[in-house]
């Protein structure tokens, strides 16, 4: 690797060298609306990083620049940055002239997009957020509809979840390589120090990275790059968070070559949107540069972003018409205090160091070293032989009386009588109807957590010599609270090359390591009153119940590892080169990339149910990847543009679907493939003075994708007693296709020099494209083997084969949104905002293993025969997905600002769901009832007890922001 790097510099160091002439560009910045020149704006040659402040007059002055071709960035904190592109001649000097710099009202918006629900955020232990890309927003209309008005809605640019894109900060990737997705509360609550950014849409080219399909965000935290100033904010809200205080601080470049950002903010709500959702969260930034001289700066960035909120639960439409859709299951009260036993807990901090090399004027080395470490957490109740403490557990609600069936056929009512259900409906005898009002009344009675119980069942009483209680004592705690609990430490390096080789072409190349090791393992936090906790699993018997047969019958406190425990690490190398080609009519480039992914378990415990393949280390295990993209621009004319983008590339499977049960074994995911991806995408674009507009058709195929999920179900294993085919699983789905299609508009008219509408649309067509393949590893079923001596070729893994998900819809997210926006700018800095959406085409996550051929098959029956009384007609109806009722979301945005001297006071606000409806945004099938005969009989009581659960966006929202900047 490095030789090829040494290579590559020395030949673009010739070309360059042959190449080099020199030129200067200047330009003059003033204020759109005043027409008074801006002081300390910042401008950036993109290519290598040269940054330059305007003065007193609002001039630039770049004197020397390399000859060819250059983007230079003009921009500062409240302004729209604009972007020039340029081709510099050593004929003449070019000047820009003046430049207008709009006052930057999305910066605020972005600031209010904190309407991100429970389940747009990861609960496994990897921690990373599966949001919708929440932050890809640019100049471009059809991104700001996407974030600012579709993301609360969960919207997807092109139905792909942020492990296609990729976030970087200064070159780094954020990336975790657990799952493929960024941690976002990372870097939450800097605003004011993540404003630089540079994004490209889809598989577009980018300086930092070859990318993938989504799009790359770069986030610059060059500590030149900020405008020198000061910044005070407060606001309130009534979302994830109530309150907001932030203060940023950047001194700019001065004359012993030091420049300084310091930004420091605090969130917190005593409850969020949803019942029992706490937050607070704490964050700090600061970022150091030292000029050493014309060629060379070294920059330190210290980002510390601590995080902590109370969850929020899916609930059944049974759950929701009783209490509504705000209601929050996790919580109770304890000491007149809610305590919610779901907290999300990140600490993560990013140590960066980074050498900006300027070679020569037309050819600049970035190179950076980080080291992030921390701990992210996710608390949880575990129980010991006593009853479930969750008060939506199916045995506390009334349908689980009115679905009850007899095991005869018998003569049912009229209201329930599809063909055959393989038992006697008895959920409306008297009995059951009187028993379901009862488990209705104490439900609603009674909704919450009940700490209380909990803590007396972990204590025993204490009596005086004639039996009277007289006080309670510490005994083995029956309830516990825990957190699932990950401690990455992640080093990465890289070095980023970019030269102008002649004036028509651009070189970049990169390389990357990455290298992760992290611990993951249950940690107890709370004995809830008792003395300790037993480090076994009450459900098997005898050493199959042990967590460590190295260690068995432990007796564990708080701040105690048990359960599982293991570490995972993991090397990734890749590099990439993209040359990039400019002319008068047509641009064009060419990219390449090769990475290489090494991945290992090491278990630390000896597990009961595995003893032989749990504790020591895995086999390792590598994958090998490239990719290959172009893409070419023709410029019709400077108004008129058309241009095309394809990828072809393989990408490794994420940590957590390669070891499909990693918490207790050293399996790795039978016959493991890297991900086959495709995309292209062809736009037109319109750049006229008062109207743009951008259409674009895509398409993207992804192929041999991996998934896997956890959940109880029953009924599953056909050949054994029931009651042994009822367990926790994990299901691995593979060789996953999916296929994604469709159009994008965004238009942009300014009406007057006040006025502007706009309009966004967006229909897709996201679905899957092949029938994937489902297995379950079942760790009952493993320790019943070890039991009764069956054997399983496979251990503790059943194939049930492919699962028939064909032209079934992605889940998760609108398929169709449109939008329509004015907004006035009065030249008395004051602006106000409106924007209409429709959203549609939202469907349920499907369960895959409802779609096997087990499904049909009767477990009662020893030849594997189907349920005498399923049809055709009556399978397709209970495995139709459910597409969400469409809805309109209208939102409002103003502001205003006052300028005092050099002091600039202002204020923005937006209401969200002016109208406050009610819409899903997302949920999924309980795969519980795993056969035909359980959730036929399930779905035809019409009360299901195993109903599929639903995520429900906010209602009225608002954000409310109040700023000083001097």
């Amino acid at each position: 690797m490095k030789k090829y790097l040494l290579s590559l510099l020395f030949i673009l160091n010739a070309f360059t060298l042959w190449a080099q002439k020199t030129t200067a560009v200047q330009g003059r910045v003033v204020d759109a609306k005043t027409q008074l020149p801006l002081e300390n704006v910042v401008a950036t040659i993109q290519a290598t990083g040269q940054a330059v402040l305007t003065n007193a007059n609002g001039i630039f002055i770049f004197n020397p620049i390399a000859t060819g071709s250059h983007v230079i960035t003009v921009g500062s904190s409240g302004y729209v940055t604009q972007l020039f592109s340029i081709e510099a001649s050593a004929a003449r000097p070019l000047d820009l002239g003046v430049i207008l710099l709009e006052e930057n009202t999305y910066t605020e918006q972005q600031q209010s997009l904190i309407t991100i629900t429970d389940n747009d955020l990861g609960d496994d232990n990897s921690g990373s957020e599966n949001t919708a890309g929440l932050l890809q927003a640019s100049r471009d209309v059809f991104q700001q509809a996407a974030a600012f008005n579709w993301g609360q809605a969960r919207f997807k640019i092109r139905g792909l979840d942020n492990q296609y894109g990729t976030t970087m900060i200064n070159g780094v990737s954020m990336n975790k390589l657990y799952d493929g997705r960024p941690q976002w509360s990372n870097w939450g609550g800097l605003n004011d120090a993540t404003r630089n950014q540079e994004f490209t849409m889809g598989s577009a080219p980018s300086d930092y990275t070859f990318g993938n399909i989504l799009g790359t965000q770069e986030i610059n935290t060059r500590a030149s790059a900020f405008r020198p100033g000061t910044r005070l904010s407060y606001a309130g809200a009534n979302t994830n968070y109530n309150w907001r205080a932030m203060a940023t601080y950047a001194l700019g470049m001065n004359r012993k070559g030091w420049a300084y950002v310091f930004s420091a903010s605090r969130r917190w709500a005593q409850e969020g949107h949803f019942e029992g959702t706490d937050y607070g969260a704490n964050s700090a930034f600061v970022s150091i540069e030292k000029k050493f001289n014309d060629v060379h700066s070294l920059n330190f960035t210290g980002i510390y972003a601590q995080n902590s909120r109370g969850k929020s639960s899916p609930n059944t439409a049974e759950v929701t018409q009783l209490m509504g859709k705000e209601y929050n299951a996790y919580w109770g009260w304890q000491d007149g205090q809610k305590r919610n036993s779901r907290d999300k807990d990140v600490e993560e901090p990013i140590l960066m160091l980074s050498h900006f090399w300027k070679i020569n004027n037309n050819t600049s080395l970035n190179t950076n070293v980080a080291y992030q470490f921390g701990k992210i957490g996710n608390s949880r109740i575990d129980f010991q032989n006593v009853t479930n403490p969750d008060p939506t557990f199916y045995q506390n609600l009334p349908s689980y009386y009115t679905s009850q069936y007899e095991n005869s056929v018998g003569v049912l009512p009229q209201a329930y009588q599809p063909d055959g259900l393989g038992g006697t409906f008895i959920g409306n005898n008297p009995q059951n109807l009187a028993l379901a009002q009862q488990a209705q009344s104490n439900f609603i009675a009674s909704p919450q957590l009940n700490w209380n119980t909990m803590y007396f069942a972990n204590t025993t009483a204490v009596t005086d010599g004639n039996g009277n209680e007289i006080g309670r004592t510490a005994a083995q705690s029956r309830y516990v609270l825990y957190e699932d609990r990950t401690d990455d430490k992640t080093f990465t390096a890289t070095t980023l090359l970019r030269s102008q080789v002649t004036n028509h072409i651009v070189v970049n190349a990169g390389a990357t390591f990455t290298k992760l090791r992290s611990h993951n393992y249950q940690n107890l936090l709370d004995l809830l009153g008792g003395a300790y906790y037993n480090d076994i699993d009450p459900f098997y018997r005898g050493s199959q119940s042990q967590a460590d047969l190295n260690n068995p019958n432990r007796q564990v406190g708080i701040g105690d590892t048990f359960g599982y425990n293991y570490n995972l690490t993991a090397n990734s190398y890749n590099a990439f080169t993209q040359f990039k080609f400019t002319y008068r009519t047509i641009d064009f480039y060419l990219s390449q990339t090769y990475s290489r992914s090494d991945y290992q378990r090491d278990g630390l415990y000896r597990n009961g149910i595995y003893a032989d393949n749990s504790f020591g280390k895995s086999q390792k295990i590598s994958f090998d990847n490239f990719g290959f993209k172009g893409g070419i621009t023709y410029k019709l004319n400077g108004r008129n543009l058309f241009i095309f983008n394809g990828v072809y590339m393989t990408k490794a499977p994420a940590l957590r679907n390669t070891f499909p049960n990693a918490r207790l074994n050293n399996s790795i995911l039978e016959n493991p493939e890297s991900e086959n991806i495709a995309s292209a995408d062809v736009s037109y674009l319109l750049r006229a003075p008062r109207f743009k507009a951008r259409v674009t058709g895509y398409f993207s195929k992804i192929k041999d994708a991996a998934e896997t999920s956890f959940f109880f179900a029953e009924g599953v294993f056909e050949g054994i007693e029931s009651a042994d085919s009822n367990a926790f699983v994990a299901e691995t789905v593979t060789n996953i296709d999916k296929k994604m299609m469709g159009l994008e508009l965004g238009l942009e008219y300014k009406v007057t020099a006040t006025i502007k509408l706009t309009a966004s649309a967006a229909y897709g067509q996201y679905t899957y494209d092949n029938n994937p393949n489902v297995s379950l590893n079942n760790d009952a079923f493993a320790a019943l083997q070890q039991e009764t001596g069956l054997v399983n070729p496979n251990g503790s893994v059943t194939n049930f084969g492919s699962a028939a998900l064909k032209n079934y819809k992605l889940p998760g997210m609108p398929q169709q949104a449109y939008a329509i926006g004015i907004e006035y700018r009065d030249p008395n800095y004051w602006w106000v905002g409106a924007n209409a959406n429709y959203l549609a085409s939202n469907y349920l996550d499907v369960s895959a293993l409802l779609r096997t051929n087990n499904f049909l098959k009767n477990p009662a029956d020893v030849n594997g025969f189907p349920f005498p009384e399923a049809t055709d007609e009556r399978t397709r109806e209970l495995l139709k997905q459910e597409e969400f009722d469409a809805f309109y979301l209208v939102n409002l945005q103003g502001g205003k600002s006052w300028k005092f001297g050099k002091y600039i006071v202002g204020f923005f606000g937006s209401v969200n769901n002016l109208f406050d409806v009610s819409y899903k945004t997302g949920g999924f099938e309980q795969a519980r009832n795993a056969n035909y005969r359980q959730l036929n009989q399930d779905v035809s009581s019409g009360t299901p007890a195993f109903g599929a659960k639903y995520f429900y966006g906010y209602g009225r929202t608002y954000f409310l922001n109040l700023y000083l900047n001097f």
